[in-house]
């Protein structure tokens, strides 16, 4: 090819202009989209593209009166009796497949597929836009039915897309109006799944762009708009914000659409995710586990945030959408509230710890705040969890990585409940602490007793500071004298005298460093019990 105005990528995707009409200009023009032919051979129509000397690249038939009187796309000036060409792009999509070649003879092409016969002469090629910029929020399911590790791309305005481990990224321009501006996608039975409203379209077996009825594609619809698609324990699960669908089988020929409950539904498809063997999931009065149960076909539906509902309608009711992220090694699922009038300081999110080996009666909770991310995701690469957010100021930011949050101190706070110490109406004398921690290196830190609910008539002890910070790592024949403690170890028992009296307590733990990751093991008190008034 040559005319080239840039090089062509691999990825990219063009159509090829077929032979068309031919007429000759009637009169020379003088800048305007008024022409007039004549000497006409085959039919011009509305929308073909014109070339001939003197004609600008791009330039269109806007429309038509008749074979002779035309209105093109924008002003021209042309000579009398010039030879027009007038083309129609193919419906053929044919995709780059590696850089081109580019000499002083133009551009070679690597593509596919392959031309049934070479095109004419001068044949204009266009060149289809990949851009993705009229995005919402982009969704993908990762799939291999052919040896070749993919990618299926949808974000709910563009055409689906495909991306493959050599960089090829592939609009699928063929696909279906129901398929175009897709929100969701599932790789479930070897078939790419992919919703937009309240039609699911799925494609031909072990294929990701066809759609032909007749080789095992269909369509279901669910009766209302679609929130999000995960695939569990070999069942597509379908949310939509007030119901909940299963669909089972194998292909369009047992394919089955079985309704797990009509009045519960995800009102956020940021929030879906399986945690620990189930789908957690927002629904409109909290986050709920959806559980397999003893029964075969049989779900669980328990409502896991109640202790705390008020910080989660906090959370809800300030925020305008939500992402959502697994820690797999902590067995964590973290929600995360986006509000672009919100400042990054003030995003706000929750962490829920499962501690029991299914369900949600073992989750603990944790508030968030910091990370404003309007997207999230988590995968395994090479046996390392890697955790990755982004939001809207073009960067990508990694979870898990290093002590500090972004260069800054990470800010942390644990309380335990406030515990009666056996009798609640009797005053109790606190004098001493032990506190086990399994530090991975030097930490500081401030613990304080609270008594009594905090209350305003009661005297709070202060604060006090904890650390385990080890003497200088020295190397043999390069450290001096006095500087370095041989054979140092970190300390992970804290003692620590107290001072104060209450009838509950609560102990709290804070810290604001850039030190190494700890855990708090154990706590035990040493104290005396008053009589009773």
């Amino acid at each position: 090819v040559d005319g080239l105005t840039g090089t062509p990528q691999a990825g990219d995707v063009f159509k090829i202009a077929a032979d068309g009409p031919t007429a000759k200009v009637n009169g020379a023009t003088s800048s305007t989209t008024t022409l007039v032919v004549d000497t006409n051979v085959g039919t011009i129509a509305a929308g073909m593209t014109v070339t001939g000397t003197g004609v600008a690249d791009g330039t269109t038939v806007a429309s038509l009166s008749d074979q002779q009187n035309l209105v093109i796309s924008s002003a021209q000036s042309i000579g009398n009796n010039v030879d027009l060409t007038f083309s129609s792009v193919t419906d053929k999509i044919y995709t780059v497949t590696s850089n081109a070649s580019v000499s002083s003879g133009g551009a070679t092409l690597a593509i596919a597929p392959a031309l049934a016969s070479a095109p004419a002469d001068n044949a204009v090629i266009t060149f289809l836009s990949t851009s993705r910029e009229t995005a919402t929020k982009t969704r993908f399911a990762t799939y291999n039915f052919d040896g070749t590790e993919k990618i299926a791309i949808v974000d709910g305005s563009n055409v689906p897309a495909t991306y493959t481990e050599s960089n090829i990224f592939t609009n699928l321009i063929d696909a279906p109006t129901d398929v175009t501006a897709a929100s969701f996608v599932a790789n479930f039975k070897n078939q790419l799944f992919f919703a937009k409203d309240n039609v699911i379209t799925f494609t031909a077996p072990y294929t990701d762009s066809d759609f032909t009825a007749a080789n095992g594609s269909g369509t279901i619809s669910v009766g209302a708009d679609v929130t999000g698609l995960i695939v569990f324990r070999q069942q597509l699960i379908i949310f939509t914000d007030s119901s909940i669908f299963q669909l089972v089988g194998n292909t369009v020929a047992d394919f089955n659409l079985q309704p797990i409950t009509l009045d519960i539904g995800c009102i956020d498809t940021g929030t879906i995710q399986e945690v620990g063997g189930d789908v957690m999931f927002l629904a409109p009065d909290g986050l709920r586990l959806l559980s397999g149960t003893e029964r075969i076909g049989d779900f669980g539906l328990g409502v896991v945030s109640k202790n705390i509902q008020k910080e989660l309608v906090d959370l809800v009711s300030s925020n305008s959408s939500f992402s959502s992220v697994v820690v797999r090694s902590k067995s964590q699922y973290r929600i995360f509230g986006y509000n672009p009038n919100t400042s990054e300081e003030n995003a706000k999110g929750i962490l829920g710890t499962q501690t029991a080996a299914q369900g949600g009666e073992g989750m603990s909770w944790s508030a968030l705040q910091g990370i404003q991310a309007y997207v999230a995701d988590s995968k395994y690469i090479e046996s390392a969890e890697t955790i990755v957010f982004a939001n809207d100021d073009g960067y990508l930011y990694k979870m898990e990585s290093g002590n500090s949050f972004n260069g800054s101190n990470i800010e942390t706070t644990f309380a335990t409940p406030y515990m009666p110490i056996s009798d609640p109406r009797i005053r109790k004398t606190f004098y001493k602490m032990f506190l086990y921690t399994d530090p991975q290196g030097s930490v500081s830190f401030d613990a304080t007793l609270k008594l009594d609910f905090d209350q305003n008539n009661s005297v709070q002890p202060s604060a006090i500071s904890l650390n385990n910070t080890t003497g200088a790592v020295s190397i043999y024949g390069n450290s001096t004298f006095g500087t370095a403690t041989f054979g140092s170890k970190l300390q992970t028992l804290f003692e620590s005298q107290l001072v104060g009296s209450g009838f509950v307590v609560s102990l709290q733990y804070t810290t604001d460093s850039t030190d190494p990751p700890f855990s708090l093991d154990a706590i035990t008190l040493e104290y005396g019990t008053n009589t009773r008034r």
